[in-house]
């Protein structure tokens, strides 16, 4: 029996030491496909509403409607990765994902999109709390912003492949042909995951955590929110990043038709813009979550921030296809200077075995805040000119650089409330 129990801690000794573990490895493959769909289908959506006869506040009015949904759903899916496990709620996400990539390719009209939309919601509800709290089960912490550093470096593949595809089939072939592509890439990641669930639960249900009961949902929901409302690193983590998203849905739901109709860039040239800030973002990721475990997480995201605010400077001011690349490319390294660094510093501060429903409750709030953000962006467009929004989006990212500088600052009272949290959760289980 000491001998068996020797080789089990050697064995978890050895995964430990090792950055990404083969499930982690296998995890991110499928996740490549899925996002080269998702990128694919999102970057030319509002070209393909346009195509289906909405003018731009019918535009912004379907992605601020589209959002409703996700603000209930993030959290129950939340709630469902800490209950069933993360890699069953992510293949449950896939198999609903299926549909919600097949239904765009048949639409008659413009507003059937808001049913593929809401099936949208769904897989992204399932599938978004569950990734970012995989992951950081999967890593130690002294390593865990090289590690986001990694993995948003495989991410960002998406990016280089995706939109440029997608552009390249919608110009030759039209929106459907390409939606018809995306749809079977993101059925070879639902296979993917289906045989990562099916393992998990060979192995007694890998991150499992208890049964489904509206007394654990409202546990969860109770020490999360206790949690954001403590005035710590994670409340500050909070007001920024929904500031950030208030500014960035006003403007970047529009930037492909910004694109087209006042850079006079083609449906090819809008996917290789999202290529260079792939590329830009790849390059960037993995010295950025060095950085961010060497120095400071609060570090790195200030510097994302700023550069983020000189890209959107940048953007009203160009007029060539290689400005706009220039663009995209800062923009990539402020993201990727984000990234790691933001996500590393989330799973700090959020207690482990609720880590899915805290995942998801934040990803909900920002929605809550930045709900009306398209349909403001569009209503700038159409009464002030094109730029307006863009214009309010440099500024917002400029000002909250101040508050990532000095409140994103993890002290010992921040580790102190998520440990005592999760130590609370543990013992009602129990």
């Amino acid at each position: 029996m000491e001998i068996l129990e020797t080789k089990e801690m050697l064995t978890k000794t050895n995964t430990k030491t090792r950055m990404l573990s083969n499930t982690l490895i296998v995890f991110m493959v499928a996740m490549v496909f899925a996002n080269i769909a998702s990128e694919m289908y999102a970057t030319m959506l509002p070209l393909y509403l346009k195509h289906l006869g909405a003018d731009v506040m019918q535009i912004g009015l379907f992605f601020t409607i589209s959002q409703i949904i996700p603000l209930v759903l993030q959290v129950l899916g939340g709630w469902v990765s800490d209950t069933i496990g993360r890699l069953k709620s992510i293949a449950i996400g896939s198999l609903i994902g299926v549909g919600a990539f097949v239904s765009p390719i048949f639409v008659p009209t413009w507003q059937w999109l808001y049913l593929s939309e809401g099936l949208n919601s769904v897989t992204r509800s399932l599938i978004g709390p569950s990734f970012g709290a995989f992951i950081a089960e999967e890593t130690d912490e002294e390593h865990r912003g090289k590690v986001y550093g990694i993995t948003d470096t495989i991410y960002t593949v998406v990016t280089v492949v995706g939109p440029p595809l997608a552009g390249w089939l919608a110009d030759v072939y039209g929106f459907r042909i390409m939606l018809a592509v995306a749809a079977g890439i993101y059925l070879i990641a639902t296979t993917i995951r289906l045989f990562l669930a099916k393992k998990a639960t060979k192995s007694r249900g890998q991150n499992a955590n208890g049964e489904f009961s509206f007394t654990s949902l409202k546990m969860n929901m109770k020490t999360i929110l206790g949690l954001a409302l403590a005035g710590g690193v994670l409340t500050w983590l909070l007001l920024t990043d929904g500031v950030r998203d208030i500014a960035f849905s006003m403007s970047f739901r529009l930037m492909p038709l910004y694109l087209e109709e006042i850079g006079g860039m083609s449906l090819q040239q809008i996917g290789w813009l999202k290529s260079f800030f792939g590329i830009a973002m790849m390059i960037t990721t993995i010295p950025a979550g060095w950085f961010a475990d060497k120095f400071s997480e609060r570090a790195a995201i200030a510097l994302g921030f700023f550069l983020e605010f000189m890209a959107m400077l940048m953007l009203i001011n160009v007029e060539t296809f290689m400005g706009f690349a220039g663009v995209w490319a800062l923009f990539g390294v402020g993201v990727g200077l984000l990234s790691p660094a933001y996500q590393s510093l989330l799973s700090k501060v959020l207690p482990e075995r609720i880590r899915g429903t805290g995942f998801g409750l934040i990803h909900a709030s920002l929605g809550i805040f930045s709900l009306p953000a398209p349909a403001i962006g569009s209503l700038l467009w159409k009464t002030i000119n094109p730029q307006a929004p863009f214009y309010i989006t440099a500024i917002f990212a400029l000002v909250i650089v101040l508050p990532a500088w000095f409140k994103f600052k993890l002290n010992k009272r921040d580790l102190e409330r998520a440990a005592e949290a999760n130590g609370k959760h543990e013992n009602t289980k129990e």
